[in-house]
Formats: C-alpha cells, sequence, structure tokens
C-alpha cells in the first residue's frame, strides 16, 4: 500500500525539484579526471529546508529527509528565530529537534533582529531571507526550499494589486529565485490543506504562528477576511484563478524585462546617457522598465521603489513641462538635461 494521496503529492513535488537541483550541479566540465583518494571526494550537493515548524514547511522538511537520500543528495534545515514572541527561542529549539529526528544534518537555528524598514512583515522578512542567505554560504549549500503553497501565491497576488505596483507585482513568488537560483519552492502547485493534511497522516507535530491569525498584519487579514469574502462572493476557484494569473504574469513579465534589456543600450548615447527621445518612442511598458532599472543602478533600494516614483521620472519623458529634480528611495535624483535624462546620486 502507498503513501496517502497528500503525502504522495509533496513527495512529488519535492522529488521534482531535487532532480532540477541536481542537473544543475552536474559537473560542467566532462572531461575532468575525478578527483582520487580517500580524503578527495566530493561531498554530495546538500539542500537545506527553511522550517518554521508550520504545516507547510514541516510537510516540505518531511520530503526532504525522505527523497534527498534516494537521489544521493545531503538534506539539512534552518529555522530563523524573529525574536518577536515570548518563547520564541525555545520554540525554535524545538523546531531543530523536530528535523534532527526526521534525520536531517545539518540542522540549526539562527536568531535575527527585526527592523522597522518597509513594515513589521517586510521588515521580518528582509531578516529571513538575509539568515538564510548566510547559512547557505555557511553550509555551502545549493539550494534552500521555501513551503510557499498556491495559497501564499494567491495571497501574494492580491497583495500585488493592490499596491498597484504593476504586472511583476501580479506575477506573484517565483518557483527560482535569489542569488544563483538559491531559493526552490515546490508547493506553489498545491494547497495549504495538503501540507496540513500530510503532517496529519505522519503524525508530524507542527506549530501555527499566532502572528498568521493576528488582524494587525495585512497578509492575515487577506488570509481570514479578504479572500473568503471573494470566494463567498465569486465561489470557489479563486485561489487557483490568482495562481494561474500569476505564472501568466510572469510569463508576460519576463518577456517584457527582456525586451526592455535589448531596448536599453540603443536608447543611450555615447556617454551612457539616456536620450528623451529614443525613450519616448518606446512602448510605455518598456520604457518604464529601463527607467526603473536606471533609478536601480543608481542606488535606489528595489523594494522602496514604487510605481508612482517611475510614473513621475516618465513624465520627465512623456509630459515635459521644465519640471525640476524628481526624487527618488536612496538619495536618488532624476531630471532632464539637454534632452538627456540623468539618474544620479543626490
Amino acid at each position: 500500500m502507498g503513501p496517502h494521496p497528500a503525502v504522495a503529492a509533496i513527495r512529488l513535488a519535492v522529488r521534482r525539484v531535487l532532480h532540477d537541483i541536481l542537473n544543475d550541479h552536474q559537473p560542467t566540465d566532462p572531461t575532468a579526471t575525478p578527483a582520487r583518494g580517500p580524503h578527495a571526494r566530493v561531498p554530495a550537493p546538500l539542500v537545506l529546508v527553511a522550517c518554521s515548524g508550520g504545516a507547510d514547511s514541516m510537510a516540505l522538511a518531511s520530503a526532504l529527509a525522505f527523497e534527498a537520500p534516494r537521489l544521493g543528495l545531503r538534506a539539512g534545515g534552518v529555522t530563523v528565530d524573529h525574536g518577536l514572541q515570548p518563547g520564541s527561542d525555545l520554540r525554535a529549539d524545538e523546531v531543530v529537534l523536530r528535523l534532527r529526528e526526521l534525520g536531517l544534518d545539518p540542522v540549526e537555528a539562527t536568531a535575527v533582529t527585526v527592523g522597522r524598514e518597509g513594515g513589521p512583515e517586510a521588515a521580518a522578512r528582509d531578516a529571513r531571507y538575509a539568515a538564510l542567505d548566510a547559512a547557505a554560504e555557511r553550509h555551502g549549500a545549493a539550494a534552500v526550499l521555501l513551503g510557499h503553497t498556491r495559497d501564499d501565491q494567491a495571497e501574494t497576488v492580491l497583495l500585488g494589486l493592490a499596491r498597484g505596483s504593476g504586472i511583476r507585482s501580479l506575477s506573484g513568488m517565483a518557483e527560482i529565485s535569489g542569488t544563483g537560483g538559491r531559493y526552490r519552492r515546490p508547493f506553489l502547485q498545491l494547497d495549504r490543506q495538503t501540507a496540513r493534511k500530510a503532517c496529519m497522516v505522519q503524525s508530524l507535530p507542527v506549530w501555527d504562528d499566532p502572528h498568521n491569525a493576528d488582524p494587525a498584519y495585512t497578509r492575515s487579514r487577506l488570509r481570514h477576511e479578504g479572500l473568503p469574502a471573494l470566494e463567498k462572493a465569486l465561489g470557489k476557484g479563486v485561489v487557483e484563478a490568482l495562481a494561474r494569473t500569476a505564472q501568466l504574469s510572469r510569463d508576460d513579465a519576463d518577456a517584457l524585462d527582456a525586451w526592455a534589456g535589448q531596448a536599453e543600450t540603443a536608447v543611450r548615447d555615447a556617454a551612457g546617457l539616456l536620450e528623451c527621445a529614443k525613450l519616448y518612442a518606446l512602448p510605455p511598458a518598456v520604457r518604464r522598465r529601463i527607467l526603473r532599472r536606471a533609478a536601480i543602478e543608481a542606488g535606489a533600494p528595489a523594494g522602496s521603489l514604487f510605481a508612482r516614483h517611475i510614473e513621475e521620472v516618465d513624465r520627465l519623458i512623456t509630459g515635459w513641462r521644465g519640471q525640476g529634480v524628481i526624487n527618488l528611495p536612496g538619495k536618488v535624483v532624476a531630471q532632464r538635461q539637454g534632452g538627456r535624462l540623468v539618474i544620479r546620486q543626490g
């Protein structure tokens, strides 16, 4: 008798991602002589799971522990202690114990200090990814698995829609992201209930973060009030439709990004400055991508650069009336000078 359907589904999702990781880390030179001698053995690639102790990440950890050895991979885990709740350090220690019981090695808990920039949710996310990046570098991990589900993807799309930040925000989370494709999200096609059921049938203890039910957090309100209201008004299938929208939007955004990358060299003069007349001739979606990229290269933080900022800069091209300097995040300024657009540190 095979595993429960929920367990089979999460294992299959993880197996597919692990195969991709293996393919990505095959030797690039087939003529290279393999290492010899007892001390020259190259260790198998290490894959880490980021685990909070919740149902999604515990289901992911169990699937990784099952599948990795069968593919000749090493499997480890990291839990991040955000220090935002009393006893969070004890909770992190419990998660470490659970991961070790699954057979993962290495396993560690890492504590972070959460700042305030961008709001509590964004600050916690930034601190968490910084800690995961550091852990991956420290252990030489080939990849870090994240337990985001289709439900998380739907929430991300709605949040992007509410911000009005354009098609890239609607594309949600990528299956592969981070430096060198470090982060992998095997569960973006699976719903949250499948992960929870997989934990239940395997008798895996899970921890429900009280922040996930706290209405003080935007995502929590969306999860417990917004999405249920949409499903009541529009019927079932909203989550699936939003996740589908994310993939379609990502395909479109990737194509436009590629177009903008090719067009950028053609709109710069010999000194590398952007020429306003050539920018004006481009479709708005392509032009704004070039402007955004130029602002980021000048030092504007990508996470603080919103659509309204780019629209202001774009008006220097499309609605020129002698406007002055446009101030952007990161102390970056944009101004029009003699038919050229100059974006630089102020």
